[in-house]
């Protein structure tokens, strides 16, 4: 189990860090979380000093680049507040893989603090906040694929218990759930025929479940399917949970 220890939640504001992937590919993503978070009554402020969480580098091997990256977001998300990610992976980066690479380094405890207050969306809304229901309606028929980045957290369950809250939502199950996607950031770049084979495989079993859209808390997931999908020439609609829930809300029906 990955360490997850939180700080308490003490009030309705919050930090957003929209990661790179909203910055380069899925700015709906990053809007749809700040809607749902309002919609939860949450204050959203976002730092725009903000870059990266500092994962490629680490998971490239070059832990010294990495670092610099990270205390330039220690820095930036300065204060008490919850950081909500709208990416397990990295969300994963900030309370764990940081931790690791800080471990002889004389601010590691600012590492850590920052650790204890940064939160992957769905995990906040269900762990954080305690909510378990989502209001409003959404049809369709949805597989959920859990990251590899958040294996030995709560992100998974919650976004699964949030989702089968939702009415007109089918979650449907697909074989090895728990298999890799293929994308592991730099190792696609690496391993390219590797990656892409693990990917074929995964979009093999999804499709045999059936559903209408492939939906995940982690972007780098969905942009390697829904790419592969589009190259095999079978494209899929490939959906993050912020996305679903904002869809929901919107077809709630007024009091």
């Amino acid at each position: 189990m990955l360490n997850t220890e939180r700080s308490p939640i003490t009030g309705k504001r919050v930090q957003l860090m929209a990661t790179c992937l909203c910055d380069a590919f899925y700015d709906d993503v990053a809007a749809a979380t700040v809607e749902v978070l309002e919609h939860l009554g949450v204050e959203v402020v976002f730092p725009e000093a903000q870059t990266c969480c500092g994962q490629p580098a680490f998971n490239g091997g070059d832990w010294a680049a990495s670092r610099k990256v990270v205390r330039h977001t220690v820095r930036t998300f300065a204060g008490e507040e919850p950081v909500i990610v709208p990416s397990g992976s990295c969300a994963a980066m900030l309370f764990h893989g940081a931790v690791l690479e800080f471990e002889k380094e004389s601010d590691l405890g600012e590492v850590e603090a920052l650790g204890r207050r940064a939160w992957e969306l769905a995990d906040f809304i269900v762990n954080g906040l305690r909510v378990r229901t989502w209001p409003g309606r959404y049809e369709a028929k949805i597989a959920f694929h859990r990251s590899c980045h958040t294996r030995g957290t709560a992100s998974g369950d919650a976004a699964v218990t949030l989702l089968r809250s939702i009415s007109g939502v089918q979650v449907v199950e697909f074989g090895e759930p728990e298999q890799c996607c293929g994308f592991g950031g730099t190792f696609a770049v690496a391993f390219p025929n590797i990656s892409s084979a693990m990917g074929a495989l995964k979009l093999e079993h999804v499709r045999a479940a059936q559903p209408e859209q492939l939906v995940s808390s982690d972007m780098s997931c969905l942009m390697h399917l829904g790419g592969l999908a589009v190259h095999e020439g079978k494209p899929i609609v490939a959906r993050h949970i912020s996305q679903v829930l904002r869809d929901a809300i919107k077809h709630e029906k007024p009091d």
